[in-house]
Formats: C-alpha cells, sequence, structure tokens
C-alpha cells in the first residue's frame, strides 16, 4: 500500500471509529447480538498470521503499566523496538533511555499531544502495537491500530460499553487483525497450573469458578498529576458496577472454555453502599480539596452472577476500597473436587492426598505433578525478569513465540470482549435492581464449534 494509500485508509478508519465511539456512550447495555457478520467480515477464531522472523513492536503509553513492557520486550528474542509514544516526555525519554541502555538501537519517540500516537501507527515498519494508557484510550487506539494494518494488544479492560466491544470485534474481523487484551494472570503459575489440571480432568465437570478483584487502592487517590490514580480515582465518581474484572475472571473462563464450548449467557449484579472512597477523601485531604468534591458513586464492594449456557455459574466481585488483603478467589470446582487461591489449596474426593473436608495446602507436591508445561519450560526465565511474579514477561515472551512460529494467540478478541463487558452490563444490571442482563454472543455462534486454544498441547 503506498504512503498516500495508507493514509487515506487511517483516515477512513478514524472517522469510522470516532462515530462508534460516540455512539457507544449512548447505547443501552443490551444491546443486539449481531449475529450476522457485516459483508465481507469473516471470524478471526484462531487466527494465524504468517510468521514473523522478527516482531516488530511500537509502544503507545509506557507509564505505570507501560514501561514495564518494554523492559521485557528489551529481554525477548526476535524483537526489534522501533517507536514508542507518550504524552509525558519524562516516562517517555525514561523508556527510550531503558532501550538504548540494552544496548539496542534507539527508537523513535512521539510525544507532541494525545494524538502523537497517530504517527506511530503510519509508520510501515511495526507489526504490533502494546497499548497501556487510561482505559478511555483503550478501544479507539486498538481499531486504529487494527485499521492502520498492524495488531493490537491492549491493556486491561479492552472496552468500557458494548457498542466498543462490537467495534474491536468487527474491526478485527474486518482486517484479520489480532486483537489481545493483555489478562497477564492467565500466565501466573498458579493459573496455569490449575487450567493444566482442568484439563486433565482432575476435579471432574466444572460447575462454578470464583473471581475477584480485591486490592485496596485508596492510597491512588492521591496521585493527583501523574500515575494511576490521577485518572483512575474519577471512574469511582462515573459508574457505579464492576470497575476492573478481567484478573480475577480470565483465568476462570479459560478453565471453562468460554467462547469455545461454552459462553457468557447472562449475568446480574449488585453493589454495597460507596462509603469509602468519600470517607477516605475527608481524612486525607483538605476540606476544599478536588478529592473531597467528587461524588463517589460506585459501591465499594460489587458483587455480579455470571450464568453460561452450559449452565455453570461465576461469581465475580470487585473491591478496591475496603482494608483487607488482596485476593483474586480463582477457585475453581467440579464434581470431583476444587482448587482456590489466596492461599492456594485443593480438595478432592478421589486422587486427594486426604479427604476432601480438609484443604491441601501443600502446592510443592501439585506443582510436582501439574505444572503447566509453559511454566516448566520458561518459568525460571520468567520468574528472573519478573513482572508479577513472573506472568508479565511470560505473557509478551508467549505472544512474541506464537506469532514468530504462526501460531493463534491464547487470547483473542472475543475474549477481549466478553470479559470487558462485564463492567457495562454490571451497571446496567445494579442500575436495574440487580435483574439480569444478558452477553452479546461476539463469536456469532462459533463459539460451538471452537476449540479450546493452545495453552495446553
Amino acid at each position: 500500500m503506498s504512503e498516500i494509500d495508507r493514509r487515506k485508509f487511517l483516515k477512513a478508519g478514524l472517522t469510522a471509529a470516532a462515530a462508534a465511539t460516540a455512539a457507544g456512550c449512548t447505547t443501552s447495555a443490551n444491546s443486539g447480538n449481531n449475529l450476522f457478520a457485516p459483508k465481507g467480515q469473516k471470524s478471526v477464531m484462531g487466527l494465524v498470521v504468517p510468521p514473523m522472523e522478527t516482531v516488530r513492536v511500537g509502544f503507545i503509553g509506557v507509564g505505570e503499566r507501560g514501561v514495564g513492557a518494554v523492559k521485557h520486550f528489551c529481554n525477548i528474542d526476535g524483537v526489534e523496538i522501533k517507536a514508542i509514544c507518550d504524552t509525558d516526555r519524562q516516562v517517555l525519554d525514561r523508556a527510550v533511555d531503558l532501550v538504548v541502555a540494552a544496548d539496542l538501537p534507539k527508537p523513535a519517540a512521539y510525544g507532541k499531544d494525545e494524538h502523537a500516537y497517530r504517527d506511530l501507527l503510519e509508520r510501515d515498519d511495526i507489526d504490533i502495537v502494546i497499548i497501556s494508557t487510561p482505559w478511555r484510550w483503550h478501544t479507539p487506539m486498538s481499531v486504529e491500530t487494527m485499521l492502520s494494518g498492524k495488531h493490537a494488544m491492549v491493556e486491561v479492560p479492552a472496552a468500557l460499553t458494548l457498542d466498543e466491544a462490537w467495534q474491536l470485534v468487527n474491526t478485527a474481523e474486518q482486517t484479520q487483525k489480532n486483537c489481545m487484551m493483555l489478562e497477564n494472570v492467565c500466565y501466573g503459575r498458579d493459573e496455569l497450573m490449575a487450567l493444566n489440571m482442568v484439563r486433565m480432568g482432575l476435579f471432574g465437570d466444572l460447575l462454578h469458578g470464583e473471581a475477584s478483584y480485591i486490592h485496596e487502592l485508596r492510597w491512588q487517590m492521591k496521585e493527583l498529576n501523574r500515575k494511576t490514580g490521577s485518572w483512575r480515582t474519577k471512574w469511582h465518581a462515573l459508574r457505579d458496577a464492576n470497575l476492573y474484572p478481567t484478573h480475577g475472571l480470565g483465568p476462570v473462563a479459560q478453565y471453562m472454555n468460554i467462547n469455545r464450548g461454552d459462553r457468557f449467557d447472562y449475568l446480574t449484579s449488585m453493589s454495597s453502599p460507596a462509603l469509602g472512597r468519600a470517607a477516605y477523601a475527608e481524612r486525607e485531604f483538605p476540606a476544599d480539596h478536588p478529592r473531597n468534591k467528587l461524588d463517589y458513586i460506585a459501591g465499594d464492594i460489587n458483587t455480579s452472577l455470571i450464568k453460561t449456557v452450559q449452565g455453570r455459574t461465576i461469581m465475580v466481585q470487585h473491591d478496591t476500597t475496603t482494608p483487607r488483603p488482596y485476593t483474586r478467589h480463582n477457585h475453581i470446582q467440579g464434581t470431583n473436587g476444587a482448587f482456590a487461591g489466596f492461599p492456594n489449596r485443593i480438595a478432592l474426593e478421589e486422587g486427594g492426598r486426604k479427604s476432601y473436608h480438609e484443604w491441601d495446602y501443600d502446592m510443592d507436591y501439585w506443582y510436582g505433578k501439574y505444572d503447566h508445561p509453559l511454566w516448566r519450560r520458561m518459568g525460571k526465565e520468567a520468574e528472573r525478569n519478573g513482572g508479577h511474579g513472573g506472568m508479565d514477561f511470560l505473557m509478551f515472551w508467549r505472544m512474541v513465540y506464537c506469532l514468530r512460529n504462526g501460531q493463534p494467540l491464547d487470547q483473542d478478541v472475543y475474549d477481549a470482549a466478553a470479559w470487558s463487558v462485564v463492567t457495562p452490563l454490571s451497571e446496567a444490571s445494579v442500575k436495574d435492581r440487580g435483574n439480569s442482563k444478558d452477553f452479546p454472543d461476539f463469536t456469532r455462534g462459533v463459539w460451538k464449534t471452537a476449540t479450546p486454544l493452545g495453552v495446553v498441547s
């Protein structure tokens, strides 16, 4: 494609993306299922793209999360870091310096304004773009990335509305480009082991899962001009919902083969009173401080229940406000027993080392038998490189491996859409006295015949 044609294509795509994003702000939570793809689109389930000898990478956003991604890509073979974009010159320079310090070629830097990323997207020497920006940019940047002919790898959540989720799906199908949400928890050692045990049938037929993001983050309210709290705090004054569902839900969805043999059917949600943020602001800031002028409407604890088409249930919780220990629950229950996290424990009717009336907390035994093949191969390297115990590095390593070897990615755009829309669906259910809200079938029926992506092979 010539430079002129490529610019016209991107410009047209940006216009469509902007219109769809604007529409997404007003569409109801129970948008239609769009069971028939627009003409010219085809499914990207199991998408395989031509193997890349070298994966050429661009980064948009290199603050709290993005800088870690830059560090990891500096330590992955078969990668070239071509360009980095951020509107904050301080973090932009820091990321460029990291690449240079790793004895790698200096990448181009973009950051003149909030749309400088479009200059990065106009380059023809980038294959994938890592997007680690505030939430409101995730869908627009992912759509523009795919329309520019590149694969979009976007931080969580990938979409904030149902319309944005459909925008991601339709753009991926239109362009035949990957849109992978960077759900790093799917690559944690414990989550991978549980997935391996599920695939081996250790827990019997699956019945129920529990997922959460319980992480006290009130301290982020003191991040006023930069870092995550400078923009994330405001969401507690905008939506009463599960604001951040995917860390706990992603692994449970993979255990249950969601979108590949089963799918989310409907959701019901309730929120507790919203008390903790306002009390914290009153205690920690002057009375006339902007943090005391926000109306915090997000319930301190949101609990949602998901029913799948195959009849399974999943409890999903969100709480970043109350004082209690961190947990993602990571509970999977089957007819023969259960695995649960925080702390890790196992109970089995058959095949366990003690009665199922008592938890077995000795994980060394179970690691020895059921550690995931990917962790057995790369676990030590992942732990050495770090990133939430190694899960961040392993996620990026696996992504590059798949792209270089012509294999489908472990997470696709349908996962990104289904896991992310828990937020708008929970918001709609809370507003409607907990009445259930339907999940769209983002796969348009392909889930019935799709096989699980090969994290375990």
